[in-house]
């Protein structure tokens, strides 16, 4: 199979570690130019450069907060500024404050709501443009199980996760006579650094609830953002794909 995606490139937000990095790999794997979007240098956001870069891979990174609407704006640029077009945007940047809505505070409510959602619309507002001037792009929303389902203590993320479904159904209505296509991806229990903090006992549980009795992997996430991304999706906008191992049917 060729390179899917080359010659395009890709901002992936939140993409440190965990699955925006392995969507940033799977998406540099098959040639696409990807800016690496995190709120701090990290450590991991290093490793991920340098293992695109390790494959032959070309990427730059870009450190800001996506809720911050100073800086979306030069993200978007830096883009444009080292490879000439922004062809598509993963809005995958997020964050968890889970607690009983008793004891929720404001700060924590804001904080998942304009990371997880604002974060989406600013960046999709900045990446848009370009996409409208060589009316073509694609625009991919992670959202979560806990969106369809609902979860104790996730009131916030909820309704963030469940805001960005809303969102990439009139989006993808908004811009498709301009064939930009937007679609979210919904993901159930994934191996990423939040699911080792839960105690294995538990993991166990959570695990027998799926019907194919495991949790996922970034990659395979990353493969259903590829084929989003990619030429075969090219009827496909305004839809969910959900990646739970049939933990949401």
């Amino acid at each position: 199979m060729g390179k899917m995606l080359a010659g395009s490139t890709a901002i992936v937000t939140g993409a440190a570690r965990g699955i925006g990095a392995a969507i940033a790999g799977c998406f540099a794997r098959h040639g696409a130019n990807v800016v690496l979007n995190s709120r701090s240098d990290s450590t991991a956001l290093k490793e991920t450069l340098a293992q695109i870069e390790r494959s032959g891979g070309k990427a730059i990174t870009s450190i800001g907060d996506v809720a911050d609407a100073g800086y979306v704006p030069s993200l978007v640029a830096t883009a444009l500024e080292h490879f000439g077009t922004v062809d598509i945007l993963v809005n995958n940047a997020g964050v968890i404050k889970d607690r009983p809505l008793t004891f929720l505070k404001e700060s924590e409510w804001d904080e998942v709501i304009n990371t997880n959602l604002k974060g989406a619309y600013l960046c999709s507002k900045a990446a848009i443009k370009p996409m409208l001037q060589k009316r073509a792009g694609r625009i991919i929303n992670i959202s979560s199980i806990t969106a369809l389902s609902g979860r104790p203590g996730q009131t916030n993320y909820g309704a963030a996760k469940a805001g960005l479904i809303g969102f990439t159904k009139s989006l993808a209505r908004e811009f498709a006579g301009h064939n930009v296509l937007v679609n979210a991806v919904v993901v159930g229990v994934i191996d990423t650094r939040m699911t080792k903090q839960i105690p294995r006992d538990t993991l166990k549980e959570i695990s027998k609830m799926v019907p194919l009795g495991r949790i996922g992997t970034p990659d395979e996430v990353a493969n259903v953002c590829l084929f989003l991304a990619s030429d075969m999706s090219s009827y496909v906008t305004g839809t969910t794909i959900n990646v739970s191992g049939g933990g949401y049917i």
